[in-house]
């Protein structure tokens, strides 16, 4: 009692934390010279970059869901998501249904489609960005690396 008036106990509720996912924090990947990377490459995967044509450009997946998956970037515009009707289809659910736009025009670039989870080049998350050759994209929990046919 407080002056002759009950005081009402104010308790703080239990639940005032909030959880952060250490999994998804990572170093920004050094930057590694086409050429180191390139050699870093199973035989397989350097025979298929040795054949690209000039200009022609192949996502890798090295590291994370997919290894050792190969997206070939063929077209003026590659679409990747979720949904089946992308060229680029990633059955992930961490993977918007039409996630990101990859565009081919004096080099690469890439543009994100308002996914939830964003797109990152090099763990910097873009909205609209340049891709160059060696440079990782990530989509949802796949891992690209970008190759491009010097020939």
């Amino acid at each position: 009692m407080v002056g002759g008036v009950m005081a009402d106990k104010v308790t703080p509720p239990n639940d005032l934390t909030s959880t952060l996912n250490l999994r998804q924090l990572r170093a920004i990947p050094e930057s590694v010279r086409t050429d180191e990377l390139y050699k870093s490459l199973s035989n397989e995967q350097q025979d298929v970059v040795s054949k690209l044509p000039s200009g022609v450009g192949i996502l890798l997946v090295l590291k994370g869901a997919g290894i050792g998956g190969r997206y070939l970037l063929d077209g003026a515009e590659v679409k990747i998501g979720r949904d089946i009707n992308n060229e680029i289809c990633l059955d992930d659910i961490t993977v918007s249904r039409s996630h990101a736009l990859v565009s081919k025009s004096d080099g690469y670039s890439i543009k994100d489609l308002g996914s939830l989870n964003g797109t990152y080049i090099n763990a910097v998350a873009v909205r609209e960005s340049k891709i160059n050759p060696g440079d990782e994209v990530q989509i949802g929990k796949y891992h690209f690396t970008l190759f491009v046919g010097d020939k």
